[in-house]
């Protein structure tokens, strides 16, 4: 991994991760540093898979920032959706 693509996951997942806070509706449960997290980490999730995938290169490439973008998002948004939440029937 390049220190272009570790730079690149970070970013995207902060900015994925504080973007995600804003789709989901409701009460927000999650706290702000958990979305940041889940961010950052599903963005490096996305730029080891990317690779594994064979669509990542050398530096900076939009087909690999897409795929960190993807996992960022779903995982951000299943936490901030599930989070807090109590199923106690």
């Amino acid at each position: 991994m390049t220190v272009a693509g570790l730079v690149s996951a970070l970013l995207v997942g902060l900015v994925v991760g504080a973007l995600g806070r804003l789709v989901v509706p409701g009460r927000r449960t999650a706290p702000l540093w958990l979305t940041l997290v889940v961010g950052v980490v599903a963005a490096l999730l996305g730029t080891i898979l990317a690779r594994l995938v064979g669509v990542a290169g050398a530096g900076f490439r939009l087909q690999d920032v897409l795929v960190q973008v993807g996992l960022a998002g779903v995982g951000v948004v299943l936490v901030a959706a599930t989070a807090g939440r109590s199923d106690s029937a």
